[in-house]
């Protein structure tokens, strides 16, 4: 039985589905295949290993000491999460469709607020990320290709500090394992679709 279960949980893998729709278990299995890719890529030197390829790209939304405002917060505070270093260019580790873990969380038009009724789909991945033995998790904002390059990127990198702010105040995840990047319509998970709805997403990469 065990068996059929582990070849079930394979199967599954193999098809690119949202977090929300993984088990716990399989989630973890998916953060260690990155682990795993991100480790080889770097020790190979060479920006590319199965699942994996090394881009670098100049001009991203990131920042290194982020300010959150929490949305639901009523003592004011904000949650300062980790990110790469706004002066130096951004290796962004694509990975291969099998090994993305992807968010579909609908913002309304022009926001980066994470509604109520959104944040249901972030509870399997929170209790994962609070057993995990993962250091450093990477949170990516994507958006399609609607709307200017700009503003694609600006939306991308808010939404994805707000779902940071999210994991830190309402998960309890160290703000010091995150890191929030916008990469707008850059790379998108449907190519062949720019504008469709899937590209609108918040990714997650287990970096170490």
């Amino acid at each position: 039985m065990t068996s059929l279960r582990l070849a079930v949980a394979l199967l599954a893998l193999a098809t690119p589905v949202l977090a929300q729709d993984y088990t716990a278990e399989q989630l973890q299995a998916l953060f260690e295949r990155q682990k795993q890719a991100f480790s080889a890529a770097q020790d190979s030197g060479m920006g590319q290993t199965r699942g994996l390829k090394l881009v670098t790209v100049q001009d991203v939304s990131s920042e290194s000491a982020v300010s959150v405002q929490s949305q639901s917060s009523t003592s004011g505070e904000s949650v300062t999460t980790a990110a790469a270093d706004p002066n130096k260019p951004l290796v962004f580790g694509q990975l291969d469709p099998e090994l993305q873990v992807n968010l579909h969380i609908k913002f309304d038009f022009d926001s980066a607020a994470l509604s109520a009724s959104e944040k249901p789909k972030l509870e399997t991945l929170c209790t994962v990320l609070r057993t995990a033995d993962i250091n450093v998790i990477r949170i990516v904002g994507h958006t399609d290709s609607s709307g200017s390059d700009d503003y694609n990127e600006r939306l991308s990198v808010l939404r994805a500090k707000e779902v940071a702010r999210h994991l830190v105040q309402e998960c309890g995840i160290e703000s010091g394992r995150l890191e929030t990047v916008g990469m707008g319509e850059r790379f998108p998970f449907n190519a062949a679709d720019p504008k469709a709805d899937e590209n609108r997403r918040v990714e997650f990469q287990a970096l170490s």
